[in-house]
């Protein structure tokens, strides 16, 4: 436990990072957890952080200043955070500038992008410099799925609704379908444009308007939800895995603080049950505390409730000693083959998800006006150990905790 409250004392006092060689474990770790990578190619203003958004749920101002520079002409976004990321964005921002060439870009994005999107407005016909980077960006990888998404359908029906039900379905599971002729003459005009403009370079095409509610249309998420499904089913089944866990999780959700602070839980539950695989006994014990600690931080700061050493000790204190055993126990059956480290995966990602939740329900009881006693705290950790135990097992059923 003196590991524990180490890093629970560099986390809260601003020094977040652990010491070298558990830096490099974490690293190591991250690598391994199965987060998927969308490589976005498109023009500026074609519809790129819209879409990030839907995807997420995260505010234009979070993905803004959440982007780092990772090339000289691109940016990586982690969401929802670098630390535990389910999700990883890489923005191609010079494509439509004259003489970009993509070969640095494919360089640093070709091992790691598992799906290339391409954004392109429904009315903006200039896509030349898109498709040229988009030529040698398919060359270099002819397995990895290009998913063509059409955006901003409302320029090309202005003052129209958008045609309900959704009738692009069938172009999402069938590049070459054709786009329905119950739809606006020139719309369809537009799709059509794009497919041929891009034609033998991408696997779906899916339209989309995805707006803001104040923008006033009756459904500003037109398509998301076929954006969605396209995305599950052209990637990986580890990496599906994670993008569906997001959805299910946050789509049920109302509360602000918790639509917040769930992927966080997740991302760092993914990342404990990957550490908790590792198959050599007490490494986990190392790396456990400081992923627990710096995921209390965080939702701390969603709740704007500072996380200090004396506040988590007494909640870890008031779940009860649970934690410990099951570690004790993790750490023994490490030394069976295969079977220690589903278990350690199991239940280092359990414990990881309860204690999230478990600081949600905390938080939220101090906003308030009253703390849950320790036996209530007790209860609901282990009700959501429990469940999240069963789920993990679902979602991992040969124990696999980390991307094939």
């Amino acid at each position: 436990m003196s590991r524990f409250w180490d890093a629970v004392k560099r986390t809260v006092t601003g020094d977040a990072s652990p010491p070298p060689d558990v830096e490099a474990a974490l690293s190591a770790a991250r690598a391994k957890t199965p987060a998927p990578t969308f490589w976005l190619l498109g023009k500026t203003q074609s519809g790129k952080t819209s879409l990030i958004r839907y995807l997420t749920g995260a505010e234009d101002a979070a993905i803004g200043s959440g982007f780092r520079p990772c090339t000289k002409t691109s940016r990586l976004y982690q969401f929802p955070t670098s630390d535990a990321p389910l999700l990883n964005f890489l923005d191609t921002r010079g494509v439509d500038e004259p003489g970009y060439d993509p070969t640095e870009d494919i360089a640093a994005f070709d091992p790691k992008a598992h799906v290339v999107i391409v954004t392109a407005k429904a009315t903006d016909f200039a896509q030349g410099n898109v498709r040229h980077a988009l030529e040698r960006v398919r060359e270099v990888n002819r397995s990895r799925p290009v998913v063509l998404v059409v955006t901003c359908l409302h320029e090309a029906i202005p003052r129209q609704a958008h045609p309900e039900p959704y009738p692009f379905g069938a172009m999402t599971a069938d590049p070459n379908a054709p786009v329905p002729e119950g739809v606006p003459e020139h719309l369809r005009e537009c799709i059509e444009e794009h497919k041929r403009a891009f034609v033998g370079l991408f696997d779906l095409c899916v339209p989309v308007d995805l707006t803001k509610s104040e923008d006033g249309f009756a459904e500003p998420n037109y398509g998301g939800e076929q954006v969605k499904q396209a995305l599950l089913k052209v990637l990986p089944s580890a990496y599906r895995q994670t993008l569906l866990r997001l959805k299910d999780a946050t789509d049920a959700l109302k509360d602000a603080h918790q639509r917040h602070a769930e992927p966080i839980i997740l991302g760092y539950t993914s990342l404990a049950g990957t550490a908790g695989a590792v198959p050599v006994p007490f490494v986990d014990m190392v790396l456990l505390p400081g992923i627990q600690a710096r995921m209390a931080h965080h939702i701390g700061q969603i709740y704007g409730q500072p996380m200090t050493p004396e506040r988590l000790r007494e909640l870890v204190t008031a779940i009860g000693v649970g934690m410990i055993s099951r570690q004790l126990v993790r750490q023994v059956v490490k030394f069976i083959p295969v079977v220690g480290s589903a278990v350690g995966a199991t239940v280092a990602a359990a414990s990881t998800y309860a204690l999230g939740r478990a600081l949600c329900f905390y938080f939220e009881a101090v906003c308030e006006g009253h703390v849950p006693t320790p036996d209530v705290l007790r209860k609901f950790y282990h009700e959501h150990y429990d469940a999240a135990e069963k789920q993990w097992k679902i979602d991992h059923p040969k124990g696999e905790a980390k991307a094939t």
